[in-house]
């Protein structure tokens, strides 16, 4: 009797943990941080009715938007910010990830005169009248997969995958994503970058992800005004169709809906269940950057 109870303690413990890393890819996980170090001269109040008015704004326009970019204030108390979400969010979902970017500034960033914070489906920046931002082009993060990719072709499956981006986001709406030869690859330019720009932007990215992460099986290049992400799935990328896989080339579209990549195959041990654990432990870190 304690030995089915024991088994089924573990089939729910399993199911539970299998629920929530399912959602591994939800539009509000956290990826990065980026605070300035100075921080608001502020004894009137002006700056912090300034962002107050600005994060209405932003969050307000999410609503019927993808991006919006705008400014609070005028003078040396004015404040620039905007929002992107990732191309193929609804309105519901890029308003629900921007609102709660918003809710993250004051936690991870306090008082900083700029600061940055990218979730999964969206980032939201802002910055006080004067301050140097970084080149569109200049790295804000990058993290690499933990795992490298055994044999050999990978790097032509991967420049080719990440060329299928570059050739995507020119389309006019600076966002791609898709599937080639078991390569999952996902691009986007800011909103206001487009034409040569945002192809510019998207080429610094892929020659960061190949030279840095080229050889693990995904990359993650985030630059000021555009990122780069893929991942690599030797046996096929869930959430594809067969036919797609079969074809080896590449299958995406500029709305195409972004899939989750999950675990499978070893979900009765009890080594799965240690591995998701850590992996869980691993997604929970803080991870900053410079703005």
């Amino acid at each position: 009797m304690g030995f089915v109870k024991s088994q089924n303690s573990i089939f729910f413990l399993v199911l539970l943990i299998l629920v929530e890393f399912s959602w591994s890819d939800d539009t509000t996980n956290f990826i990065y941080k980026g605070c300035a170090n100075q921080r608001f001269q502020d004894p009137t109040g002006v700056y912090s009715q300034n962002l107050k008015t600005l994060f209405t704004a932003l969050i307000s326009q999410s609503t019927s938007a993808k991006f919006y970019k705008t400014t609070s204030g005028q003078g040396q108390s004015a404040i620039s910010g905007l929002f992107q979400c990732r191309g193929d969010l609804s309105n519901a979902d890029c308003n629900r990830c921007v609102s709660n970017a918003h809710q993250l500034f004051d936690k991870m960033c306090g008082p900083a005169v700029a600061a940055r914070i990218h979730l999964s489906g969206c980032y939201m920046r802002y910055e006080i009248s004067g301050f140097k931002l970084a080149g569109a082009t200049d790295l804000l993060y990058k993290v690499c997969g933990a795992t490298r990719v055994r044999g050999s072709g990978f790097d032509q499956k991967l420049g080719s995958a990440l060329g299928q981006v570059e050739k995507g986001v020119t389309g006019g709406t600076g966002f791609y994503t898709g599937v080639y030869e078991n390569v999952y690859v996902l691009g986007q330019c800011e909103g206001d970058l487009v034409g040569g720009d945002c192809v510019e932007c998207v080429q610094s990215a892929e020659q960061k992800a190949k030279s840095d992460c080229g050889d693990y099986v995904s990359g993650q290049i985030f630059l000021q005004q555009c990122y780069v992400t893929y991942s690599y799935r030797p046996d096929g990328v869930p959430g594809t169709l067969p036919s797609e896989r079969s074809k080896g080339k590449g299958s995406g579209q500029n709305t195409q809906k972004t899939v989750a990549i999950v675990v499978g195959g070893l979900v009765g041990s009890g080594l799965f269940i240690a591995c998701l654990l850590v992996l869980k432990s691993a997604f929970k870190k803080k991870r900053e950057v410079k703005y």
